[in-house]
């Protein structure tokens, strides 16, 4: 049986691991509320019914049927589908002409045509679907552009209907660049009032900021690094919307990430052809045996290191860095494995770069879990070149696996890497991104891997690095409770006093 409401947390999110993901997201969304839920919070979770969707670890239910969206679609209904994640409810907002389809947001030629429409019906069915199952919510958390209308909604709802009055709202930004902006046609049909529509609301250069939104009418709004949070505020990080930020900075925090330590740990990764931990690495060289002839790269490089690349294959990745670098990697004597999907202009440099390098270069186009896991562990550099990184997950996972990282000095990555040459680093950094200077920071990591000793230390450190959850939800607790002194909270009560 689900547990039964009130619910003091409500996170809002368009994807959820493992029933949905499309990037980074689902994994925050995957694990968050559980570490919640663990402090002793009671956390729900709504989000799409997608029909690409996973659930046969977590059987999905019908609970609700034909509940309202309201205005302005007051004829329009929906029905609600519940999952128990690990002790966290899980609800679907099921209404396939909007969610049944084979992509979250987008085909292979682009963005659905309605997505604008799509997510101010989910903003709307969602908190349809908190006050018609009676969840009486103390802290409403909505996530990226797809629930930043929820923010909007609750601000104006405060001021006429009793049921919200109380409730708080925070707004998290995963990544800034993405702000779901629409036309003004959009806001007509949102039911949002007239006087939203304004520089400080959700106008910005006569479109329809979803994302503004948020930012504008939370009580709080977060951003998932400390660094992160204050290069937005700057024009080089605010893609347009500093000056909201800037107006509402005594309201705008970072709270780092955490990452998933059952999933990601090479001590139990079921997915890895062995296993090693930082007391013994000695599984790590077979692990990189394995992954040399799963991806086609010769055992030449048993011996050198080999550079691991894991992510879209877009710009603010830096694949583009990586593939004009490659001359420069290459005459290093390093191999390289590039696992992703993006843009087909970037896939087809890189097909082009496996030709060109047999055996030392290897290409997989696409994305899986078990092939993330396994260059993690078979790799000894990875390469995280981003332009901007709001927190990154990938360069903790490969702290975790002792592939030390060489990464752009930006967002999250300067909060999560201590760089070499200091006396405690777990990794490389470098600064302005360009191929250049990831080539000479290659070159450096490379002369440090040359000296066994010191990179088996610097893998050590990196290994036991603490990205835990807890740590994370411990901070997102704390600011629920500023939100709302009376939020009970018995086990972070129990450890405030000794962090």
């Amino acid at each position: 049986m689900l547990p039964s409401p009130p619910h003091d947390v409500v996170l809002i999110t368009s994807e959820i691991f493992p029933f949905s993901k499309s990037g980074g997201l689902a994994d925050v969304m995957g694990a968050l509320p559980v570490a919640l839920r663990q402090l002793g919070l009671r956390v729900a979770v709504v989000t799409p019914l997608y029909g690409r969707m996973c659930t046969a670890k977590y059987p999905v239910r019908l609970v609700y049927e034909n509940c309202p969206v309201g205005f302005p679609w007051p004829e329009t209904t929906f029905d609600v589908y519940a999952a128990n994640y690990q002790g966290v409810p899980v609800y679907f907002i099921d209404r396939p002409e909007y969610f049944d389809r084979r992509g979250y947001y987008c085909t292979s030629k682009g963005d659905y045509f309605d997505n604008g429409e799509r997510f101010i019906f989910f903003c709307r069915a969602t908190l349809s679907l908190m006050r018609h199952l009676s969840f009486n919510p103390r802290i409403v958390h909505a996530h990226d552009w797809h629930a930043a209308l929820t923010m909007a909604y609750l601000y104006f709802a405060r001021e006429e209907e009793p049921f919200w009055q109380e409730v708080k709202t925070v707004f998290t930004i995963h990544n800034l660049a993405y702000q779901g902006r629409f036309s003004y046609r959009l806001f007509e049909l949102s039911g949002l009032p007239l006087e939203a529509w304004s520089m400080d609301g959700v106008e910005f250069y006569s479109s329809f900021n979803y994302l503004k939104a948020g930012i504008a009418y939370a009580d709080w709004v977060t951003t998932v690094s400390p660094s992160y949070a204050q290069e937005i505020l700057t024009p080089a990080f605010g893609c347009g919307l500093e000056g909201i930020l800037q107006h509402r900075q005594d309201r705008v925090i970072g709270i780092l990430n955490g990452m998933d330590t059952a999933v990601w740990n090479p001590s139990q990764d079921s997915f890895l052809p062995c296993s090693y931990s930082c007391d013994d690495l000695r599984g790590k060289a077979e692990c990189k045996l394995r992954m040399l002839d799963r991806v086609g790269l010769s055992h030449y490089f048993v011996d050198r290191p080999v550079l691991g690349f894991v992510g879209r294959l877009r710009g603010q990745k830096g694949i583009d860095m990586v593939l004009d670098a490659l001359p420069g990697l290459m005459a290093l004597d390093a191999g390289l494995v590039v696992l992703g999907e993006g843009n087909p202009a970037h896939e087809a440099r890189l097909f082009q770069a496996v030709e060109d390098y047999p055996g030392q270069v290897a290409a997989v186009v696409g994305y899986t879990e078990e092939m993330a896991h396994v260059i993690q562990a078979g790799t000894d550099i990875f390469l995280m070149p981003s332009r901007y990184e709001p927190c990154g997950l990938t360069q903790m996972y490969s702290l975790r696996y002792g592939t030390l990282p060489v990464a752009t000095a930006v967002g999250g990555l300067r909060d999560t890497i201590i760089p070499y040459p200091l006396a405690n680093a777990t990794g490389f950094m470098f600064a302005p991104a360009t191929a250049d200077r990831l080539v000479e920071t290659v070159r450096q990591a490379i002369a440090v891997w040359e000296e066994q000793e010191t990179w088996q230390e610097m893998q050590r450190r990196a290994m036991r690095s603490d990205f835990s959850w807890e740590r994370s939800a411990r901070e997102y607790a704390r600011l629920y409770r500023s939100l709302d002194p009376h939020l009970e909270c018995p086990v972070f009560e129990a450890r405030a006093d000794n962090p």
